[in-house]
C-alpha cells in the first residue's frame, strides 16, 4: 500500500507541477489526506443509510433467522468458548492484549510507534462507537442474555473495536520482518478471533446480527483510514523531494 500511495503522490506532483505556476510540494499530501477524509465521511454515510434499512421487514427477518440458527447450537463447551472470546473483546481483554503488544513492540522491535498506532485506532473506534450508540439508540434483543450488558445495541462495540484493533494488528504483523509461516499463522488466528468475537455476541443473545455487520463495517472504516494516514505520514517524512 505504501508503494501505491507513493506512485499516486508522484503522479500528483508531476501533474500539479505542469498546471500550477506556483507549485507547493506539500499539496499532493494535502489532497491525499482530504481524499482519506472523504472516504471516511462517505463510509459513515453508507453506514447510517444501512442503519435506516435495519427497520425494514427483510432485515428484521434476517436478524431473527440468523440469531435462531446460531443460538440453536448452544451447549456448555460453546458457551465457555464464546464467553472467553467475548471477554477478549471487552475492556479487560484489550488491556491484557495491549500490554502484551506493548512489551513485544518495545523489546522486539524497539519502537513505540506501533503501540501509539494501536492505541489511536482503539480510542477512535471506542469513542465513535459510544457516539453512534447514543445517536441510533437501538435496544438490545429481548432474548435471554448469557452475559451482562448495560449499553445500547447498535453498532456492536465488540465487533467494531475488534475489527479496528485486531484488524490494524493484522496489518502491522504483515509488515513485520518474520517468517511467512508465522505471519500466516498469526494473521489466521487474528481473523478467527475477530469473527469469533462477532459471532459470540449473537450466540450470547446480546446483539442482533445486523449489529455485528454494522460494527464490522464501522471498524473497517477506521482501519483503512488509519492505515492510509500512517503510510502518508511515513512517506511525507521519508520522501526527499518534499
Amino acid at each position: 500500500m505504501q508503494r501505491q500511495l507513493l506512485k499516486i503522490l508522484q503522479y500528483l506532483k508531476s501533474f500539479l507541477a505542469r498546471i500550477l505556476k506556483r507549485y507547493d510540494g506539500n499539496l499532493p499530501y494535502i489532497i491525499t489526506s482530504v481524499i482519506a477524509v472523504i472516504i471516511v465521511i462517505f463510509g459513515i454515510k453508507v453506514f447510517l443509510e444501512l442503519t435506516d434499512a435495519l427497520k425494514t421487514t427483510y432485515l428484521k427477518n434476517f436478524d431473527t433467522q440468523v440469531s435462531d440458527y446460531v443460538q440453536g447450537f448452544r451447549s456448555d463447551p460453546l458457551t465457555t468458548y464464546f464467553t472467553f472470546v467475548t471477554d477478549l473483546g471487552d475492556v479487560t481483554g484489550y488491556i491484557i492484549v495491549f500490554s502484551i503488544c506493548t512489551i513485544l513492540f518495545y523489546f522486539v522491535f524497539k519502537s513505540w510507534k506501533y503501540v501509539a498506532q494501536l492505541g489511536l485506532v482503539m480510542i477512535l473506534a471506542l469513542s465513535s462507537n459510544i457516539l453512534l450508540k447514543q445517536v441510533i439508540n437501538r435496544a438490545r434483543p429481548s432474548v435471554e442474555h448469557l452475559v451482562t450488558v448495560k449499553t445500547l445495541s447498535y453498532p456492536s462495540g465488540h465487533a467494531m473495536i475488534s475489527m479496528a484493533f485486531y484488524g490494524l494488528l493484522i496489518y502491522l504483523v504483515a509488515q513485520f520482518n518474520m517468517s511467512k509461516i508465522y505471519k500466516v499463522l498469526i494473521i489466521s488466528l487474528l481473523i478467527v478471533l475477530i469473527l469469533s468475537i462477532g459471532v459470540s455476541r449473537i450466540y450470547l443473545g446480546v446483539h442482533y446480527p445486523s449489529d455485528i455487520v454494522g460494527g464490522f463495517i464501522a471498524g473497517f472504516i477506521w482501519v483503512v483510514f488509519c492505515i492510509m494516514i500512517f503510510n502518508l505520514i511515513k512517506i511525507f517524512r521519508s520522501d526527499p523531494r518534499t
